[in-house]
Formats: C-alpha cells, structure tokens, sequence
C-alpha cells in the first residue's frame, strides 16, 4: 500500500480534459447537468447486484432505531423522479458503489456518466453513445448486433429457443466448468456465463459494438420489445474487451415495475441472499407518470482506460481501494 496517488500529474489534466469535453457533447445538445443525492433510502433488488448501506443515527423520525440508507448503485431512480416531476433530457457525472470484487475493470467506488433522454427509444440512444464514443475516444462508427444474432455467431445457438441442457452441453465443450453447472436450472443466469465467458471478448475489436434486445428476464428496468416479446429493449456497448455502456427503453409502467421488483427479491431468497426494501419514492415517481425516455450508463472510468490508454481501472483514479 501506498499513500501516493496512482493517477500522476499529466494523467489527471488528460482525465480532467476528457471529462471538459464529455459536457461539452451534453451542453451543445442542450441536456442538462443534474446532481442527485449518493445516499438514499431505497435501493435496487437485482439480485446479481448488491449495495452498500449505512446507519443514520440522526432521523427526525419518532423512531428510536436508526435509519438504514444505501449508497446508490447508480442514480437511475434519483434522475427519473426528476423526469417525472418535469424535467427535460438530463445527465450526471457521480460517483456510483457496488459491493463486488474489485479487479482490473472494476473498483466498488466509481465514476458514472448516465444520462436520460426524453422521447427517445434505444436506438435512438445507442446513436448518441456512438457519436459521444466518436468524440472522445476517435473511433470508428459503432456495430450493432442483437443478442440472438451474437450466440447464433460465436456459438452456434438460439438463446431464445435452447434448452438447458443444451446450454450445459456447450458450457462442457466451451471448457466452462463448475459443479454448480449441472445443479442450475436458472437459463438467464448459464447465458450470462456464456455470454461473458464466450463472447465477450470477441465484442467492439476495432470499433464499438452494441449488442440489444435481451432476453425479458435480464432486464427489468426495460420495456419489453412489441416485436417480439422473449426479448427487452435493452442493449450495451462493449469496446476492446471492456463493457462501456448498459442502456434501456425505460419502463415506464409501475405496477409492472413493482411485479418485476418482487420477482427480484423472490430469487434473492432463494439464493440466501438478503431482500431489499422497495424504493417507495421511486415508485410513486413512476406512478404519477414517466415520460417516455431512453437512459443509459457508462462507466467513466473505464471509459478512461481507453481515451488515455491504461491497463487497468486503478490507472485512472487517484486513490482505489487498495489505498483509499
């Protein structure tokens, strides 16, 4: 452990002109800067995603026991209240936490570009993350590929029409391995190890590639596709090994929202994992009405690793968790 910064000098002023032009792109489309609280007191269910929270001891409440906040994971619920009560098209640069390993790509403090856009569908959005990885890292225009179009491509299979078994068969041939293999009957869960064990190293080698249209049960902040409703309007970029962006055609409708939020807290019982409390103040956001939308997130620090050409996700910070 060192007490010294692992971003020098002259790394810091690139850092700090890449981020000059990242809201430069946001104000010469008029999308406007937003702030929202770090704490709060809801969080999210996903149940491959977990949160940090902390006791308030200080509650204006008649309650004599502590009031337990979270560190958000992302400030997607603080942004889209904002959009409910009447606000425009919006972004925010903050930080996010995430309680999981740290390692080359991740560290459980981070820096979060997200950013809302009214009216917009996925499509639409991954345009614009396209023209925003134009303008800071110089690349080429983005490809697109569908998340069927990608197993039928490196793997040979439908994602949307396997089996189980096949799912095992091919995890066996591929020389993914585990006891609990055999045991899983979660078909989201053996395409995501598929997916990022198989595929996703092949994704973005020269230019920026969007992968969309997830199966319905991988996304449950998006809407589901009226062409075909096995998948949801949910896409993200990957760039040189490295996942940038996690986008959605916002749902927008509560009662499913709150019906996909308990389905979340269902399975974390099932895996011993603690439930969470639904974000009420949310929920009565989407309630009174949410505009209909598209927003996505990227990761600015990774995002970093490519525009300033490091190795690793601690390159680009001051201090990480090894010497925070």
């Amino acid at each position: 452990m060192t007490w010294q910064s692992n971003l020098n000098w002259d790394t810091a002023v690139q850092r700090a002109d890449v981020l000059r032009k990242i809201r430069e792109f946001f104000y010469s489309r008029n999308i406007i800067e937003v702030e929202t609280p770090l704490l709060s007191t809801g969080t999210v269910t996903d149940v491959h995603l977990d949160s940090f929270s902390c006791q308030y001891d200080y509650s204006s409440t008649e309650s004599s026991q502590p009031k337990e906040l979270y560190l958000q994971t992302s400030p997607e619920f603080a942004m889209k209240r904002l959009l409910s009560s009447g606000y425009h098209s919006i972004y925010q640069i903050c930080k996010a936490f995430r309680h999981e390993v740290h390692g080359k790509h991740h560290n459980p403090e981070f820096s979060m570009l997200e950013w809302y856009r009214v009216g917009f569908d996925h499509f639409q959005l991954m345009d614009e993350v396209g023209d925003l990885l134009s303008c800071i890292l110089k690349c080429g225009s983005a490809q697109r590929m569908s998340y069927q179009q990608a197993f039928l491509k490196y793997l040979d299979i439908d994602p949307l029409t396997c089996t189980n078994a096949e799912l095992k068969q091919l995890l066996s041939v591929q020389g993914v391995l585990g006891d609990w293999i055999s045991k899983e009957q979660d078909t989201d869960l053996l395409l995501q190890v598929l997916f990022s064990e198989c595929i996703e190293r092949k994704l973005g080698s020269h230019v920026p590639c969007f992968i969309y249209n997830y199966p319905r049960n991988q996304s449950a902040l998006a809407k589901i596709s009226v062409q075909d409703p096995r998948v949801s309007e949910r896409f993200e970029c990957y760039y040189k090994g490295i996942e940038l962006a996690n986008g959605f055609n916002e749902l927008t409708d509560a009662n499913e929202q709150i019906s996909r939020f308990e389905v979340d807290n269902i399975n974390r019982q099932s895996l011993g994992k603690i439930q969470k409390p639904l974000d009420k103040l949310f929920l009565a956001a989407l309630e009174n009405g949410l505009p209909a939308c598209a927003g996505v997130a990227v990761g600015i620090d990774r995002l970093m690793m490519l525009a300033l050409d490091k190795a690793d996700i601690a390159s680009t910070m001051t201090f990480n968790i090894t010497n925070a």
